[in-house]
């Protein structure tokens, strides 16, 4: 995902200004990192050179002098685009949670592999306990649904793959002595 696609994303719905753009993106992606407004004006400038937005207004509320931004069509154009493009898996896979396991492994043996596992499975099925709850409180807010359905699936997998990880400590054990 580039911030840029985001944003032109948002964009699509009408001109804004980057404060709202920002305000807009931390409430449609509530598990994202929030975005940093020089993270915005940076962007709204390499989308504006590539032609994908434009100015559209200046306005001041109060307060400092604002610039509002609109889509254009070539922008419109790339967002489509972007959006309807299958995210292809990735070539390398980061795993902490398999690195901890192997480093447990090395300096704690299989007692500390299977005690970090145990916490860290009780920390998964916290989270996932919170984010059922938000799900359930998040009733017609299709983007909380959705992003919280997201992370759950992403945490029963990874609390699959650590009750298996339990079972083959030993293999796992032996692998890294070699």
């Amino acid at each position: 995902m580039t911030t840029g696609h985001v944003l032109m994303g948002l964009l699509s719905r009408g001109p804004q200004h980057g404060y709202d753009l920002k305000r807009h993106h931390d409430e449609l992606l509530p598990a994202a990192r929030p975005m940093a407004f020089g993270q915005v004006y940076a962007a709204l400038g390499r989308l504006a050179g590539k032609g994908f937005v434009s100015e559209a207004a200046t306005e001041r509320a109060g307060g400092p002098e604002r610039t509002v931004y609109e889509l254009t069509d070539t922008g419109r154009d790339e967002v489509d685009r972007w959006a309807a493009e299958p995210e292809g898996p990735t070539e390398h896979i980061a795993n902490p949670l398999a690195t901890k396991v192997a480093v447990a492994l090395l300096v704690g043996g299989q007692d500390a592999a299977r005690a970090f596992l145990r916490r860290q499975r009780a920390a998964h099925l916290e989270r996932m306990r919170e984010l059922t709850r938000d799900k359930r409180e998040a009733k017609g807010d299709l983007h909380r649904v959705l992003t919280a359905d997201y992370a759950l699936g992403h945490l029963d997998a990874d609390v699959r793959w650590m009750e298996d990880a339990l079972e083959r400590v030993h293999d796992l054990e032996g692998d890294t002595r070699r």
